[in-house]
């Protein structure tokens, strides 16, 4: 049996999905019963279980033969205490291997923001004695859904990508998850730690998004770089301060060109889904309500 911690997020449900089509079983973890609907219906069984609740977790992944989990964004203290909650629950479940869904940036050493965190994230990990694999992230393409709505608006795509013609490793977040599906089914024999980079199958820009979202649109869309001081007040309108902070320090990393990517000499999967038709699902239904 496969336990999914957070199954009901995309990139949770994309996993569960292709196990089920493997035909393996499936116990999907969710905190919210509401959401349970699409992974009973591919034949999850569902548990439910708050992610700061240690115990009630290490209880419902108990006796899988693997477990998959993710690490909720959020502010500094929030994460800490995800971290050790998840660590703690995989110290008494001691299922056969881990998958741990991790963040591009997470091997570099120095302060930079969120993939700081999944860098402490993988440290309390690496203390767990079973197999693990950390699967790194790249930025996800379904993350540009949250400013479709200033395009719709004004034609316009705020960008803290900055020049908006630097490219940049991303993916969608259903590839991901079927790139964790694979590296569960098919686990490397004999490594007790295995490191895995994923992206789309190219690298874009926020020039690209823009000309994606104008084919979306039907009309034209241009990138336009958000200044740096504005950066902290724009994320402060859906995140705490703390976790805004976090995200500022990330995108200062990106900026620089070097630090958020792939760990030198690192294994890479790619994903096959395009930029255009990660994002053709979040247009119509902003485009309708107008």
């Amino acid at each position: 049996m496969f336990a999914i911690v957070g199954a009901a997020g995309k990139v949770g449900y994309s996993t569960s999905l292709a196990l089920r089509k493997a035909g393996v079983p499936v116990r999907a973890i969710l905190r919210d019963e509401s959401k349970a609907g699409p992974l009973s219906e591919i034949g999850c069984d569902i548990a439910l279980a708050d992610l700061q609740d240690p115990a009630a977790l290490g209880w419902v992944v108990a006796n899988a033969d693997a477990v998959q989990v993710i690490l909720p964004p959020g502010g500094v203290g929030e994460m800490r205490r995800s971290i050790e909650s998840l660590a703690e629950a995989l110290e008494q479940a001691r299922p056969n291997r881990v998958l741990a869904i991790s963040d591009y940036g997470a091997h570099v050493r120095e302060d930079i923001g969120m993939p700081t965190m999944f860098r402490i994230f993988e440290e309390r990990l690496r203390q767990l004695e079973m197999p693990k694999v950390f699967l790194r992230s790249a930025e996800h393409m379904q993350g540009w859904g949250l400013v479709i709505p200033v395009v719709v608006a004004a034609g316009v795509l705020p960008s803290f990508h900055d020049p908006v013609d630097m490219e940049f490793p991303t993916i969608s977040a259903s590839d991901l998850g079927l790139i964790a599906a694979d590296l569960l089914l098919h686990p490397n024999a004999g490594t007790d730690l295995q490191v895995v980079h994923a992206e789309g199958s190219r690298r874009y820009s926020a020039n690209d998004v823009a000309v994606a979202l104008s084919q979306l649109l039907g009309r034209m869309v241009t990138a336009q770089a958000v200044p740096r001081l504005q950066w902290q007040e724009n994320f402060e309108r859906f995140l705490s301060e703390n976790a805004a902070k976090l995200l500022v320090d990330l995108y200062d990393a990106h900026n620089r060109g070097e630090l958020v990517d792939v760990e030198p000499n690192g294994d890479v999967r790619y994903g096959a889904t395009s930029l255009i038709d990660a994002l053709r699902p979040l247009v119509p239904t902003v485009v309708d309500t107008n």
